[in-house]
């Protein structure tokens, strides 16, 4: 998905402005946006996305857990009643997380359980980047990571997440 914005017209936006945009480029945690917004002017949609990775970064294991922790499950409850912001479930559906038979919905919904037990989070995947076979697998075998090995591994997710949101706002230029 190509992006709305010029790279200038971001920069001359308000604060609130700035903020309402971008407030769920990370979900549900729009200090991101808040934060960044201060770092104008942007040179590109990669700057600001490198900008919202770089605060990411720079967060507290615990605040990282709570950024992890606003994920929604994949193909879970929330997807299931409708409930997941509109980049959820954008995302969700180009994996093919709607279609799933109904013995890979239980099985996602078992690991998505498992995974939420041991680590105390969400598991979170790029799902743009993976189809449902994939995150499946990717469930799977993550399940056997540390627990800071996850948290580094799912941070790492949401700032492919968060490029690929920033980049569905920015026009890239050529």
């Amino acid at each position: 998905m190509e992006g709305v914005l010029r790279v200038e017209e971001v920069n001359a936006l308000g604060n609130e402005q700035f903020v309402w945009i971008f407030n769920n480029i990370v979900e549900s945690y729009p200090s991101v946006a808040t934060t960044i917004s201060k770092q104008r002017p942007f040179a590109s949609a990669d700057h600001l996305a490198d900008a919202a990775a770089q605060y990411l970064d720079q967060l507290t294991p615990p605040d990282k857990e709570e950024v992890l922790r606003l994920h929604p499950d994949l193909a879970g409850r929330l997807a299931d009643e409708g409930k997941l912001t509109s980049e959820s479930t954008m995302e969700q559906r180009s994996a093919g997380l709607h279609n799933l038979s109904p013995e890979d919905k239980a099985k996602i919904n078992q690991l998505n359980a498992s995974y939420q037990e041991k680590f105390g989070f969400p598991f979170v995947i790029c799902a743009r980047e993976n189809k449902a076979a994939a995150i499946l697998q990717g469930l799977q075998t993550r399940l056997h990571n540390s627990r800071e090995k996850e948290l580094e591994t799912g941070i790492a997710e949401v700032k492919k997440i968060c490029r690929l949101r920033v980049k569905a706002l920015v026009l890239s230029e050529n």
